[in-house]
């Protein structure tokens, strides 16, 4: 095996109780060096065709990223991914903290879990040694609880508990992962995927050190020393770790882009109750971070108010702010603080969490559902405590939250009466709190998106708007070389927005979190390159690099097209093609013609047919995968035409 990884992989069946050990071949991790790349590989290898994302044939795996583990700043991330019980599509998360450097540490690359134990269980993991464990006293008790349980049982209170909660449990399709209360694999519900096999939790202990795998093991070092003094000189990352992205919801309300009541407005007129300000001065006690992070983005909260809320779960994130606050019209700070508490303890995706319930707030002021569908709720748009309540039936799946569990687009098929039009999800998973009628790349991601509405498929419209920006200029070794408007569709945003996409896909794949690198943060692309090289010893060029991340991508629309998925599942809720209703927006939204144009010529910058949205046969050539080609029903076009 080559330098940078163990090249180790662990399989665990929950079936019969089997444990056995692989180690990639050279190749393998060149191709597919870890995180969403070597997921997206594993999960093809693994999972048959049509196979249920709730059956005990889905398979989970859990992916460190190249540079997981390594003494840099931001290289903390894993992938979970499994086919996804929201969508029914290719499902992955991927989440920093602890739990990844611990695995590397163990010496595994990733974990491939199948099948359904007949009673709960847990897995522990100390370096070689493994060992499925009985967790049925573990069922249904809080994460606390289960994590020091653990802890207490394997006598090593620095083991790393990666764990489901009631929403995991009981199937929430939205489901998260945590671990240390504060970190989550958030999206697609790979909670429900654990619960589904009886999985409480995974626990990790290593004692080996990434260093001693490394090719320039000093030169990393160096690098990573060198990174540390970045941030604070760096206007991105030095703002990331004074505010973090609660400092995001005052410039979303005023460029008219911060979702309000279900994606109808930009503009929330209680978002200075939920704002910076008012979160680091009522809300704000401390700053927490990550394995070996200098950003520290991470914030630590307690507040005594109507709600009162402890710092055991950690602090709310810009994307619970804007869902539990001007998604659902409410601007008291300790209910949203609240309601991200109680998503953390239940371990529930905050997004399709607020998303499902500001949905059903509307239905029920259109008068589409009433008082007998919500057992007597008043779910209206402002109504914080019928919110709050709303979050503990979705985690046990009671009354209107068994349905509420289901997400948006389940939810508006069974309510109808044109419903639908304003479900704010694609593919089935609900838009993160970026509405695109502001920034127009991201409705691109949106639609393309292997996963559905994810915000963090590539970089945003905004970066490389201004080419005086610190950004933009970061952005330029990718070969960004012309500033263009944040509301512009054409060829040339498609061809811009292909390129972030693969760069933001290779962050995926070595580890490294989205706050990281140019243009969004602190390390610059060549640095990215030369910790690759470090770490791996490879002659990698910034091409080779991007190359990296498209093939994930690729691989990632593969599982999707064998599994049915096609161009007309790329696209985006109605609402968006309408105008907004205030703001600085206000009568603004996206042109179906120009976004319909602008698909198709990223299709085709993509190598992908523009028909049929399938990677073309010369493409995954190219990108080395060609063998993929044969996993795909009917006839895979040779070229575009």
């Amino acid at each position: 095996m080559g330098y940078g990884s163990t090249g180790k992989l662990l399989y665990i069946n929950l079936t019969d109780g089997s444990i056995r050990t692989e180690t990639m071949p050279d190749e393998t991790y060149r191709l597919y060096p870890g995180g969403k790349a070597l997921a997206a590989y594993l999960l093809l290898k693994n999972i048959a065709p049509g196979v249920q994302p709730l059956s005990p044939e889905n398979v989970l795996v859990l992916a460190n990223g190249l540079l997981t583990g390594a003494p840099l700043s931001t290289a903390t991330r894993f992938t979970a991914a499994a086919r996804s019980p929201l969508t029914g599509a290719y499902g992955e998360s991927e989440a920093g903290g602890f739990w990844g450097p611990e695995l590397k540490m163990a010496g595994f690359e990733a974990i491939v879990i199948s099948g359904r134990s007949k009673t709960p269980v847990y897995i522990s993991i100390h370096n070689d040694a493994v060992e499925i464990r009985e967790a049925q006293h573990l069922w249904g008790q809080d994460p606390i609880y289960v994590q020091e349980t653990i802890r207490q049982e394997l006598g090593d209170k620095l083991y790393r508990v990666l764990l489901i909660g009631l929403g995991g449990e009981n199937l929430v399709r939205y489901a998260a992962i945590s671990h240390e209360m504060r970190h989550f694999n958030g999206r697609t519900g790979m909670g429900a995927v654990m619960g589904s096999k009886n999985l409480k939790a995974v626990a990790v202990r290593g004692n080996e050190r990434y260093l001693s795998q490394a090719f320039e093991p000093k030169k990393l070092a160096e690098l990573g020393k060198t990174l540390a003094g970045q941030v604070k000189n760096h206007p991105q990352s030095w703002d990331m770790q004074v505010k973090g992205t609660p400092a995001l919801t005052s410039g979303m309300n005023a460029a008219g882009i911060l979702p309000t009541r279900n994606f109808r407005q930009g503009f929330f007129e209680g978002a200075a109750n939920v704002s910076w300000d008012a979160y680091e001065k009522d809300l704000l006690k401390g700053r927490g971070s990550c394995h070996a992070c200098a950003v520290r983005c991470k914030r630590e909260v307690e507040i005594n108010a109507r709600w009162s809320v402890s710092n055991a779960y950690g602090g709310p994130e810009y994307e619970a702010i804007a869902g539990f606050s001007s998604d659902c019209g409410v601007d008291d700070l300790s209910a949203m603080a609240k309601a991200n508490e109680l998503c953390n303890k239940y371990i529930l995706d905050t997004i399709s969490t607020s998303s499902s319930i500001a949905f059903a707030m509307e239905c029920f002021e259109r008068g589409l559902i009433g008082l007998k569908e919500t057992d007597g709720i008043e779910l209206r748009f402002g109504n914080a405590d019928a919110m709050l309540e709303m979050i503990e039936l979705i985690a046990n799946r009671r009354g209107f939250g068994n349905l509420l569990a289901e997400g948006t687009r389940q939810l508006s098929q069974v309510i109808g009466q044109g419903s639908g039009q304003f479900a704010m999800q694609v593919k089935g998973e609900e838009l993160a709190m970026h509405d695109p009628r502001g920034k127009v790349g991201v409705g691109l991601g949106y639609a393309v998106c292997e996963t559905g509405a994810d915000h963090l498929v590539s970089y945003h419209d905004t970066m490389i708007a201004n080419p005086d920006s610190v950004p933009f200029k970061g952005a330029l070794p990718l070969g960004i070389t012309e500033a263009m408007p944040a509301r512009e569709l054409s060829c040339r945003k498609a061809s811009a927005y292909a390129l972030l996409e693969n760069w933001s896909s290779l962050g995926k794949v070595i580890g490294l979190c989205y706050f990281g690198p140019a243009p969004r943060s602190f390390i610059q692309v060549e640095q990215v390159q030369s910790a690759v090289q470090s770490a791996t010893g490879w002659d990698i060029s910034i091409a080779d690099l991007l190359q990296i991340g498209e093939r994930a991508t690729n691989l990632a629309r593969i599982f999707n097209v064998r599994e049915g998925f096609s161009r007309e599942d790329d696209t985006l809720p109605e609402r968006l093609f309408m105008p907004l209703e205030n703001g600085a927006l206000n009568g603004i939204g996206i042109s179906k013609t120009d976004f319909d144009l602008a698909l198709t010529d990223l299709y085709r910058v993509k190598g992908w047919d523009p028909i049929s949205a399938m990677p073309t046969r010369q493409r995954l050539a190219d990108l080395s995968i060609e063998w993929a080609a044969d996993l795909l029903p009917g006839k895979i076009p040779d070229s575009i035409p």
